[in-house]
């Protein structure tokens, strides 16, 4: 399409209520920059969204990453001009085009395409906050992480890998056990029942230090089960529902547990530590350490058909939308 579009939505619902809409892009203020988009990144938190899990005003415009290259700049923007790659994290990137603070996009090295970081940005830096932020990770430590090849997992277990951690992965199938390893976890648990039982053995009774859970509704308790003493239970999705009310008693009874329910964007709330975040990440996507795995394209005009299939658990690494 060459007309300027975005996807919005009226009312909450189904993949059906993602609807294309002509727009007109909005002119950059001071300090601003329109983008035309080469990429948006498709994440869960979209499908939140969507379904009024988290609430939000209507019409709404979906979309929490993008990328591609600046079109016009606005008054007092000296740091980029027409042509710059860019990408940036802000709500509404499901268009063609996305206008925005300059200050909070990120430029893009050379070796580092639109389409790759619209497909790594929110996730590799919600990766970079579990491991850095959050609970520091330390080398020698053993950690659990649900999802390994979804597109934080395929971004974290690769990455705490390189720190010096053992990984232990829970998946669903052998195709995407095969892939967890391939990535760098040592062990992979297939199968979401008796996961604490199998955890102990390959701990040696122990536990792990961390549970890093997307999958939530239905591996909560699991992964409390999985901790040692004073273990980190780092519940950051939804996937399979919201986590129960888990009482204070119930972390005391498992031995001192943490809790935490992080969310990116307390970790990056200024430019300053968005930076901080994008060059650990873009560092690591230079050196080979992370991989932009794309697993699926659809035109952005298809965004419905995109949400049906990360919500059918069907995909595998990142999902990016081609305007």
């Amino acid at each position: 399409m060459t007309q300027p579009y975005r996807i919005q939505m009226h009312e909450t619902g189904g993949p059906d209520v993602l609807q294309v809409e002509d727009f007109i892009p909005r002119k950059p203020g001071p300090g601003e920059v329109t983008v035309r988009q080469s990429a948006a990144g498709l994440n869960f938190i979209d499908t939140y969204h969507r379904t009024g899990l988290y609430p939000v005003r209507f019409p709404f415009t979906p979309g929490q990453e993008g990328a591609g290259a600046v079109q016009e700049v606005g008054e007092g923007v000296t740091h980029l001009k027409p042509g710059d790659k860019v990408a940036y994290l802000a709500s509404g990137t499901y268009a063609s085009h996305f206008t925005g603070p300059a200050e909070r996009m990120i430029p893009l090295p050379d070796s580092i395409t639109p389409q790759d970081a619209a497909a790594v940005l929110l996730k590799g830096l919600t990766a970079w906050a579990l491991l850095f932020e959050v609970r520091p990770l330390q080398a020698g430590e053993t950690i659990l992480v649900w999802a390994p090849v979804g597109g934080v997992g395929s971004l974290l277990v690769p990455w705490a890998a390189s720190l010096g951690a053992r990984v232990i992965a829970v998946t669903s199938t052998e195709a995407k056990a095969e892939k967890a390893r391939a990535l760098g976890a040592s062990d992979v648990i297939i199968g979401y029942e008796g996961v604490a039982d199998k955890v102990r053995e390959l701990t040696g009774g122990r536990g792990v230090d961390v549970s890093y859970d997307s999958v939530g509704r239905i591996s909560a308790e699991e992964s409390l089960n999985s901790l040692r003493t004073a273990g980190w239970f780092v519940t950051y999705g939804n996937a399979s529902g919201p986590v129960e009310p888990i009482p204070p008693g119930r972390l005391a009874q498992g031995g001192s547990l943490v809790m935490t329910r992080p969310t990116l964007f307390s970790f990056i709330q200024d430019a300053e530590s968005l930076t901080r975040g994008a060059s650990l990440l873009f560092s690591a996507l230079s050196s080979g350490i992370l991989k932009a795995d794309i697993g699926q394209r659809f035109p952005l005009s298809e965004a419905a058909k995109a949400h049906e299939a990360i919500e059918s658990g069907t995909t595998t690494g990142a999902t990016v939308l081609v305007p």
